[in-house]
């Protein structure tokens, strides 16, 4: 059968004699002992004090009762346990994250299902509502028969999600430590979807999720949220972490956050962050924010124009490169100037001794660092882009700025 937490909420319980031990307050679960099982029942009795009754002395289960199969001294005395997931307050009314629908939900009631073990009934939790089913029971709980509003609920279209998509928010790094909640499943969410799933929720569960994330996928989410809402995020973090997550995010992306702090704050992390990340950073500080220095990537790909396609290959294949973002490599000559650029697609498809010189585009198009942004825009528009080649006064490349830099730019406009 299956019921649901508004329906157990205020049940009575009897004992194994048929004597009135309590009425259901709240429900837990274990999550580091079993996921969806309902562990414990809170009994409360007026003036005493609460009792538990543990998932093995439970009998028999149905709306508005609760039967057990033991005599009430057989019962303990509740103690509050900040492992236990309590599922009228952490889950009812609360937001989740639903990882299969990629957005955040409120919780309206909790669905339960019996199984029966060893002469007990258990209860594993199924599926949140998080639809108008849900919503009527709350509203009516307590105020007409459970059957009326099964009734009533029954035409009404149903919103559900299963336990296992469930993704809990919970800011208090201890208690998350202690419910042993994991967030695998967000890390494996398009940092874009996370990103704006988060924009959703209050800025302590926005902090939990950042703090809970690795390195990595933190670092892909603050790229994608809101530049003010990564401010405080950052402000708020442990440095040692802030600076870990800054690390993993490219340079651009880094001093953009970086410079949206007080300087006091950025200096502290560019110390904590390792030199040669730390001094690529504070080269891209030094620029303008609306140039083309302060807009570029100085991490890029570069060859010599003499090498041939197969030695390219090869060197590659030995670099630990972002292939997500390898679109174009840069071509410097025998003074390490700037001398054009091949798109990887005309790479992959040349003879494996043509030299790059060869397979460079035309025309030859780069920018000072100092140029202004609006140059730059102009450029990607007259001539369809993927990529743009920053260099400096003795026309060295020092950055690229690539399409998704500059689409970045103009939607914040």
């Amino acid at each position: 059968m299956q019921l649901y937490a508004t329906e157990l909420m205020g049940a009575e319980a009897y004992d194994v004699q048929g004597h009135f031990v309590g009425r259901v307050r709240e429900f837990f679960i274990e999550p580091a002992d079993q996921p969806n099982r309902v562990s414990h029942f809170l009994l409360s009795r007026g003036r005493f004090q609460p009792l538990l009754a543990k998932y093995n002395q439970v009998g028999a289960v149905a709306p508005g009762t609760l039967r057990l199969n033991c005599s009430e001294r057989e019962l303990t005395l509740y103690t509050p346990n900040e492992s236990w997931l309590a599922v009228r307050k952490d889950l009812l009314d609360q937001q989740i994250i639903d990882t299969q629908g990629r957005k955040v939900v409120r919780v309206n009631d909790v669905d339960l299902a019996e199984q029966k073990t060893n002469g007990n009934v258990e209860l594993r939790l199924t599926q949140v509502d998080v639809g108008l089913p849900g919503a009527v029971r709350r509203l009516l709980q307590g105020v007409v028969a459970p059957g009326f509003i099964r009734k009533l609920q029954n035409p009404l279209p149903q919103r559900t999600i299963r336990w296992e998509f469930v993704n809990l928010i919970e800011p208090d790094p201890l208690r998350r430590v202690k419910l042993r909640i994991t967030h695998e499943k967000l890390e494996d969410l398009h940092p874009a979807d996370l990103a704006e799933m988060m924009e959703d929720l209050s800025a302590a569960e926005r902090q939990g999720i950042i703090a809970s994330l690795d390195e990595e996928t933190a670092a892909a989410v603050l790229a994608e949220l809101d530049e003010r809402l990564t401010t405080q995020i950052v402000e708020k973090l442990d440095p040692e972490k802030a600076a870990d997550i800054l690390e993993e995010m490219a340079p651009d992306a880094a001093a953009d956050v970086l410079a949206d702090l007080p300087k006091e704050t950025s200096e502290e992390l560019l110390e904590e962050m390792p030199g040669q990340e730390a001094s690529e950073v504070r080269g891209l500080m030094a620029f303008d924010e609306n140039t083309a220095g302060g807009m570029m990537n100085p991490e890029f790909v570069f060859v010599g124009e003499t090498s041939k396609r197969d030695e390219v290959l090869q060197w590659m294949r030995l670099q630990d490169l972002n292939v997500d973002q390898l679109d174009t490599i840069v071509l410097l000559d025998r003074e390490a100037k700037f001398s054009g650029t091949v798109p990887v697609a005309r790479l992959l498809l040349a003879e494996p001794e043509q030299q790059m010189s060869e397979l460079k585009t035309e025309p030859l198009l780069g920018v000072p660092g100092d140029a202004d942004e609006q140059d730059v825009f102009e450029l990607f528009d007259k001539y369809n882009l993927r990529m743009l080649t920053v260099t400096n006064s003795e026309g060295r490349p020092i950055g690229t700025i690539t399409v998704d830099d500059v689409v970045s730019r103009l939607v914040k406009k």
